[in-house]
């Protein structure tokens, strides 16, 4: 009979390894494994697992544009700045500006490479996540398993990062989130249609933490002409 061959040798599959604790006991703990499967799942779910296999940093179209070069190489350092061992050291990437410029694309292409190292990455479609939060505040058990995905996920991706109409139960969800991984040290990857002074203008507190986080890796795209879909016949 042919060897099985599993996916994680570390667990075979089955999620969990055993430990033996400080009060001398053994007790079943998660696998590494087991978060990078709860992440892909997300991934299937929100309907961006094609996506997110299509989009890569070898496929980001730059042309001879200098920001789009520029963007391209940071996004890759920061990429391959983060290995396992030094997630809660590491900084995080903010991707803001023109519509269009492949901020999604190099936010994606970020993702995949983590999760490809063994580093789980949540990804967080904003609007539909924050309709989905903000719908249980007035169930607190719902609310806070709901939030506590973000919170605490190994590395959060925030995609199109305060689209639409913005309200204070907004604000509030939003603070819940970012100040927390400030405080943990847990990178996010942001991608935003806003500009840096628009990020401060809609609130100080949230925009200076994400610029402290972001400190050398933060993308701003400026100038129409970035745009993938009205003038390179791309997709963002």
């Amino acid at each position: 009979m042919a060897e099985k061959i599993y996916e994680c040798q570390i667990c075979k599959d089955s999620g969990f390894v055993m430990k033996v604790m400080e009060d001398g006991y053994e007790y079943a703990t998660p696998c590494k494994c087991r978060e990078i499967k709860i992440a892909k799942d997300r991934l299937k779910r929100s309907g961006l697992a094609k996506e997110f296999t299509d989009k890569s940093f070898e496929n980001y179209v730059t042309g001879d544009n200098a920001q789009l070069i520029d963007a391209k190489k940071t996004a890759e350092r920061f990429a391959n700045s983060i290995d396992e061992g030094n997630v809660n050291e590491a900084h995080s990437l903010l991707l803001c500006g023109q519509v269009g410029a492949g901020k999604t694309h190099l936010g994606t292409a970020c993702s995949m490479s983590l999760i490809n190292k063994g580093i789980a990455v949540i990804y967080m479609g904003y609007r539909e996540e924050m309709t989905s939060i903000k719908s249980k505040i007035l169930d607190e058990d719902a609310y806070s398993k709901e939030i506590n995905k973000f919170k605490n996920a190994t590395v959060l991706f925030i995609d199109d990062f305060l689209k639409g109409k913005i309200t204070e139960s907004d604000v509030n969800v939003i603070y819940e989130i970012v100040n927390y991984r400030y405080n943990n040290k847990l990178p996010v990857i942001i991608s935003t249609e806003k500009t840096l002074d628009e990020l401060i203008n809609f609130d100080e507190a949230i925009a200076s933490r994400l610029i402290e986080m972001c400190t050398g890796y933060i993308v701003v795209f400026a100038g129409k002409e970035l745009n993938y879909r009205l003038y390179r016949g791309g997709a963002a």
